[in-house]
């Protein structure tokens, strides 16, 4: 079986079976689950590359299924969805969902995103992978010790500064809203302005691009929010 297991959590059959064709077709492994609570007991002997999670489930919301996958899995989530209003966006994403496909929707376009998320994740990992070794320059995050590098160098990062890149590093190609990047980097984000994410991550970014001859991670989503992309 290929290694790149794809977990397909989704109840309409008529929609399963499109997906699992075109994702297969591509050469992905798909194991496919109808509800929410097998999804979760799956990961017993189950390790997915990446999760296409209805949110619409008979048993349990598809939000909720997300919340307590992410306590067990790192993998990027993508949401099937009905619904395309922006609470629900912002919602799935600030629980720990990396993207949002609304219904209907082509199943090109479903294999397109899920192969974009699985490049970022192993650029990420090979960036991590490579800092320290023979002419590899990259940035790395130890959160215990509240410390960020770029090639083996310590850079100099406020609080915040430091709190926002790490949120954004753990989980490069999520896109994070600034609701979720303040409730992260912040220990009371009650008063504390939208903007001020803003502001915080414009210093970051010019600090990053002083350390490392212009490399800015950071990529904006307009109307989003910011991500972090290992190759920029």
């Amino acid at each position: 079986m290929p290694d790149t297991v794809v977990l397909l959590v989704e109840d309409e059959a008529a929609i399963a079976d499109n997906v699992v064709y075109a994702l297969e077709r591509d050469g992905l492994s798909v194991h496919w689950l109808r509800t929410g609570g097998e999804a979760l007991q799956c990961l017993d002997v189950v390790t997915p590359a990446i999760v296409v999670l209805d949110v619409g489930l008979p048993d349990m919301s598809g939000f909720d299924v997300c919340r307590r996958l992410r306590q067990r899995l790192d993998a990027p989530i993508l949401f099937l969805t009905a619904r395309d209003a922006e609470v629900d966006r912002v919602v799935g994403l600030e629980i720990g969902g990396d993207d949002y496909v609304v219904k209907p929707f082509s199943p090109r376009e479903l294999v397109a995103r899920v192969r974009a998320h699985l490049r970022a994740a192993e650029r990420f990992r090979e960036s991590a992978g490579a800092a320290g070794g023979e002419g590899g320059a990259a940035f790395t995050v130890d959160e215990a010790a509240m410390c960020a590098r770029y090639d083996d160098r310590a850079l100099a990062l406020t609080r915040y500064e430091f709190r926002l890149l790490a949120t954004l590093y753990r989980r490069p190609g999520r896109v994070f809203s600034r609701e979720h990047l303040l409730a992260a980097a912040w220990d009371d984000p009650t008063g504390v302005f939208d903007r001020t994410v803003d502001t915080h991550i414009k210093t970051l970014r010019q600090k990053l691009r002083d350390a490392t001859g212009g490399r800015d991670p950071i990529r904006t989503h307009r109307g989003v929010g910011y991500a972090f992309d290992p190759e920029r």
